[in-house]
């Protein structure tokens, strides 16, 4: 394992260095606000911020190295050459392609397993789900960060792989045409997982047949050697062939890994794991169906990962909290509580949270704020169309609180009877609700990450329970 002038000259043969004092070993950033003493900072090119105008702040928070575009080394003449003294400065045609190259190269000096989740809903969930059987399994492995999930965010985490790790799972995302490929390319998993196909990023992505086309490049450089892991209970994931072996999870019987004798109840879902032939009674404590698949697909990983079935069973019920997915926040000053679930949002994860939502038994009153779902091209208004519709499956609900433009389709389809105020920013949001906030309730915000409900829950929210 090594990082050095040889490394960087094999990958990017025309790199030049103005300086050759590299680190022993390489951690990758591209925001300097994120930056950590000892970082290498790529300075990228994006659509509005130039990382070259940040070269000065990278080495004010100890850079140890600076990759960047040999066009613009004139932001070198800038700079104290006494601070280029102890670290590396290498210069490159094109930095975004240097650090997909640069990615490729560190991920090919290591032979264990490497292991790449996509999907349109759960892919975090389950990759957190993942690591804490490996954790509880005491399987020395590296998982992306949080939900880095983009080219550049995968790029970062393929640096954190070490010689000392068993393992290295990585979680894909996409909002294009094109992006999986290079995505597989770059990180060459050795096991590809897609957790399910929704109508989400239809605006890049295109019909529903086009998303799961686009998740299924997971698989683009899989060699008979290679495993594929998908919804065995999705036709367009299952009825295909495939060129390498795969393995399927699901509620059918037809799967390999499944769950069978499901109940959900008030606070917890309980259900038979079946790993192939053996059984484990698992109980989740939450109410959300999406934690069902999150945990045969975090079961079939583990079960390829050599985790015995007993681990396995104890680790997918461990609580897995991400900011912003069916999180549980107290009320600020009031009696009640507040679920964020308002990273993103799409047609079939916007059903699954009503539906937990409504399975929380409770005597508050229950307020819904939803807000637009992003994304979703032509049919954007059919399927808002569809979400008042889908009300009804709700009754518990007692007050909605539409936040947009799209959900002005909602409106037209609410069921009967269920009052319902109609805005357009989360500020309006927060004074319509905090109206109602004068007794002991329940509330869920939910929506696209682009409605930025997450200042509903700074607002009014108080601490994790």
């Amino acid at each position: 394992m090594r990082f050095d002038e040889h490394f960087l000259k094999d990958v990017i043969p025309e790199a030049t260095f103005a300086s050759k004092s590299f680190p022993e070993e390489p951690k990758i950033a591209v925001d300097t606000r994120k930056m950590q003493d000892g970082d290498i900072f790529v300075a990228l090119v994006g659509s509005s911020h130039d990382g070259h105008d940040f070269v000065q702040e990278a080495l004010q928070k100890g850079a140890a190295g600076l990759i960047i575009d040999r066009e613009k080394k004139a932001v070198l003449d800038k700079i104290d050459v006494t601070k280029l003294k102890n670290i590396f400065v290498a210069l490159v045609p094109d930095t975004f392609n240097a650090l997909k190259k640069m990615a490729h190269a560190w991920r090919g000096q290591f032979d264990y397993p490497v292991v790449a989740l996509t999907g349109s809903v759960g892919k975090t969930s389950t990759k957190e789900m993942i690591s804490n059987i490996l954790t509880l399994h005491h399987t020395d492995h590296v998982a992306s960060y949080a939900n880095q999930n983009t080219l550049i965010g995968v790029a970062i985490n393929v640096f954190k792989m070490r010689s000392h790790h068993k393992a290295a799972i990585f979680e894909f995302g996409v909002n294009k045409r094109g992006e999986m490929a290079q995505m597989a390319q770059m990180v060459n998993p050795s096991i590809g997982l897609i957790t399910n196909v929704g109508h989400a990023h239809m605006e890049g992505l295109g019909s529903l047949q086009d998303i799961a086309q686009e998740k299924k490049d997971i698989f683009k450089y899989f060699t008979e050697k290679s495993i594929g892991i998908v919804n065995g209970d999705q036709g367009l994931l299952a009825n295909v062939a495939y060129v390498h072996p795969v393995i399927k999870f699901g509620t059918k019987t037809i799967n390999q890994i499944q769950a069978r004798k499901i109940h959900i109840s008030n606070r917890h879902i309980s259900f038979i794991l079946k790993i192939y032939k053996q059984k484990y009674s698992i109980i989740l404590k939450q109410t959300h169906e999406g934690a069902i698949f999150n945990s045969l697909a975090a079961a079939a990983l583990a079960h390829l990962l050599g985790v015995p079935g007993d681990v396995i069973a104890e680790g997918v019920a461990l609580p897995v909290v991400i900011p912003g997915r069916f999180e549980t926040l107290r009320l600020k000053q009031k009696k009640g509580i507040i679920i964020s679930d308002c990273y993103n949002a799409n047609p079939e994860s916007m059903k699954a949270s009503l539906l937990a939502f409504q399975q929380l038994d409770t005597k508050d009153q229950k307020i819904a704020v939803l807000g637009d779902m992003l994304e979703l091209g032509v049919n954007s208004p059919f399927w808002h169309r569809q979400l008042g519709r889908f009300l009804r499956k709700v009754p518990s609900l007692n007050h909605v609180i539409l936040v947009g433009n799209m959900v002005q389709w909602t409106k037209k389809t609410l069921p009967f009877g269920l009052t319902a105020d109609v805005v357009e920013t989360w500020e309006e949001a927060v004074e319509k609700l905090e109206d109602r906030l004068d007794k002991e309730s329940t509330v869920l915000v939910k929506g696209s990450f682009g409605m930025g409900l997450t200042h509903i829950i700074d607002t009014v929210a108080e601490q994790n329970i």
